[in-house]
């Protein structure tokens, strides 16, 4: 019906009839199986081709030890052959048995993201993953990483809406062809963290009301017309299609202009992984270098 929440395997069988081809997991979202299972069984009845859908999950903390073992753990719960992008979930280092989102403070190691980078490129090179990126990454710590990798991450992951813009990383970014990727482009409205400020604010209400749009539509239109692909999640047949809807809108100059004055605000701050004595981010400044 209209307004039903689907359950997680039909979900992503409907996504896929729709037209729907990026499916964005991780390890410690624990969706692995559900999703290959439903991926699986759409390519199986033939709805869609392997070839077809680009397929991402991330390296968690637990894991920097040994990401090829990670690696083919993740492609074993989804019941595929390779990845098309594995993603450095968070620029932290955890102890191998950390497998809960929310660390400890015992739980952190020294972060040797050197070490980690080249266990992806070796990822890579095994043909385990088409591509290799990072996640959470700040414009500083992008441009660490290029000092040693030999492989330039195609993907930063990060938060991205039309209240928290992204300009200086985008930037960052751009000059060095890495594709920035944003999830939470709504602000994460149902998620525990998350917030109604981006699709609630009236100057986003309004430009969707001068289109006869939804106030999502502007927000992931926005985000497409950055350049970035945009991470949506929906259990409801309805948003899914609105979802899909954003590709038909064109916001133009005033549109714009007036969505870079609306005041900036991170939703998805990572304090958990902050601490004064065992993290290496004593704030959330050091977390994100400033960029908050």
């Amino acid at each position: 019906t209209k307004g039903e929440k689907l359950d997680g395997f039909v979900c992503i069988f409907v996504h896929v009839q729709m037209g729907y081809r990026h499916f964005d997991t991780a390890k410690i979202y624990g969706s692995e199986p559900a999703l290959g299972k439903a991926l699986n069984e759409a390519i199986c009845e033939g709805v869609v081709e392997r070839e077809d859908i680009f397929l991402t999950s991330k390296l968690w903390g637990s894991d920097h030890h040994d990401p090829v073992s990670a690696l083919k753990q993740t492609l074993e719960n989804l019941g595929m052959e390779y990845l098309d992008m594995y993603l450095v979930h968070w620029p932290v280092k955890l102890k191998p048995w950390v497998n809960y989102p929310v660390p400890n403070e015992d739980d952190f190691e020294k972060l040797e993201l050197e070490n980690t980078w080249a266990g992806m490129e070796k990822c890579l090179e095994m043909g385990l993953c088409r591509c290799i990126g990072v996640s959470n990454f700040s414009s500083k710590k992008i441009e660490s990483l290029l000092d040693y990798a030999s492989t330039t991450p195609a993907v930063n992951q990060v938060e991205m809406h039309p209240m928290w813009r992204q300009e200086r990383l985008r930037k960052t970014c751009g000059d060095h062809k890495i594709h920035v990727s944003a999830y939470s482009p709504l602000g994460g409205p149902g998620n525990a963290w998350g917030s109604t400020a981006v699709v609630n604010h009236p100057i986003i209400t309004s430009i969707a009301l001068k289109h006869r749009a939804t106030p999502a539509q502007v927000a992931l239109n926005w985000g497409l017309s950055k350049g970035s692909s945009v991470i949506v999640k929906s259990f409801n047949q309805e948003r899914m299609r609105e979802n899909m809807g954003s590709f038909d809108l064109r916001l133009d100059d005033e549109d714009m202009l007036e969505i870079e004055k609306l005041e900036e605000m991170k939703i998805m701050r990572g304090e958990f992984h902050v601490n004064e004595t065992t993290s290496p981010y004593k704030t959330i400044e050091e977390l994100w270098d400033g960029e908050i």
